[in-house]
């Protein structure tokens, strides 16, 4: 198994707020014959990987009979499954980038990785893919593999050497290998792979499933503005910041998670006076700077944290916190004009929506960030102000 993100494997049919794909799977157990290539795909965040896990935890043990509800589970205390719980079992795989920290290749361990490397795929997924399982088993499957992120293996309309890799494997599998492919972007999968697979939809939780994982997590603010949760470290979040939270999740208990350890209500609250005094027509002189300063030091702190992060890439992720945090503002102030009948604010504010994606498509072009910073500023007032606006 891979480093990290394997531990503590929820049971499938407790997995909140996806009924309809924990339905198609267990459907599929039921029948009794799996395929061997699948695509969980949908937003980041929603449960993909831990419907993974807990499907391999399923078919990888000969345990698992239907219960007196007819829900296929495994015996908790079976030997597989505490494989699983302490990341041992020989016949799971779980593959990401991280693992490239791990090659036998001192050029691929010393290299800066944005992608999943094909030496990644070649040695954790093509190789141990033709090999005979570790475990004879009697189980649906004696061999899982998991991609996670598989978005990020390498995609080129004319060259995508790691795709192709792998798309042999799809094609011919071992018997009873399953293959699961997770991602947030499967238009950023070849053609060719996603054909080969069954889809299953994975979609943002609605809020009672959100409150209900919140309540699992134990994701608790004290009084005095501290944070308790057994899914995260401290992050300094009270109860009054959980409105703010789950309007920026959109149904993403990852996507929350990831926002109190990057503090990001704090980014909310320093953004939200500019972005009030922006939809008034007045540009503070600052915000520019003030973005660019935020997304920079971020990178930074993950670059010296890590020692292959890529800066580029943690250029990138720190550009799309800050538009997903003006578009949390943006989208309470939206939803504020809507309710108050206010169709021309309404308009306006739609019109500032339209700003930060362009901004996205600036980044996404390598625009230095200070530019494009400075450049998004002006346009929220714009859009709020006409083609006129003040510097405050």
């Amino acid at each position: 198994m891979g480093p990290a993100r394997e531990a503590g494997v929820v049971a499938l049919d407790h997995v909140l707020g996806q009924s309809g794909a924990i339905a198609h799977l267990q459907a599929a157990i039921r029948a009794g014959r799996l395929h061997h290539a699948w695509l969980f795909h949908g937003p980041e965040g929603v449960g993909k990987f831990t419907a993974a896990m807990a499907f391999a935890a399923v078919i990888l043990d000969p345990s698992s009979a239907p219960g007196l509800d007819g829900t296929i589970r495994p015996d908790p205390d079976s030997q597989v499954q505490q494989l699983i719980r302490r990341g041992a079992h020989p016949d799971l795989h779980v593959i990401n980038k991280a693992l490239a920290e791990f090659s036998n290749d001192k050029r691929i361990r010393d290299a800066r990785h944005v992608t999943i490397a094909k030496d990644v795929i070649d040695q954790r997924l093509i190789k141990p893919a033709s090999l005979a399982p570790m475990i004879q088993t009697s189980a649906l499957a004696a061999k899982v593999f998991i991609i996670d992120e598989a978005e990020l293996l390498d995609r080129s309309t004319t060259h995508a050497p790691t795709q192709n890799a792998l798309l042999k494997t799809l094609e011919e599998p071992s018997e009873r290998t399953v293959i699961i492919l997770v991602t947030s972007s499967e238009d950023r999968l070849l053609a060719t792979i996603r054909s080969r697979c069954t889809r299953v939809a994975f979609l943002p939780l609605d809020e009672a499933s959100m409150r209900a994982w919140m309540a699992r997590a134990d994701v608790v603010g004290g009084s005095d503005g501290g944070f308790a949760g057994s899914s995260g470290g401290s992050g300094g979040i009270a109860p009054e910041q959980l409105p703010w939270l789950l309007e920026y999740a959109q149904g993403s208990p990852g996507r929350l998670l990831g926002a109190i350890r990057d503090e990001l209500p704090k980014w909310g609250a320093l953004l939200a006076p500019m972005v009030d005094a922006a939809s008034k027509g007045s540009l503070p002189i600052s915000m520019g700077a003030t973005m660019a300063g935020m997304c920079e030091a971020w990178a930074k702190a993950q670059v010296d944290a890590a020692d292959h992060a890529s800066k580029e890439s943690a250029n990138r992720v720190a550009a799309d916190l800050l538009f997903r945090v003006l578009g949390t503002q943006l989208r309470t102030m939206l939803r504020a004009a809507a309710g108050a009948g206010e169709h021309d604010r309404c308009e306006r504010i739609a019109s500032a929506i339209d700003a930060v994606r362009q901004c996205e498509t600036y980044i996404d072009s390598n625009v230095q960030a200070s530019f494009s910073m400075d450049w998004l500023a002006g346009e929220l007032a714009s859009a709020f102000a006409g083609t006129r606006f003040a510097r405050a």
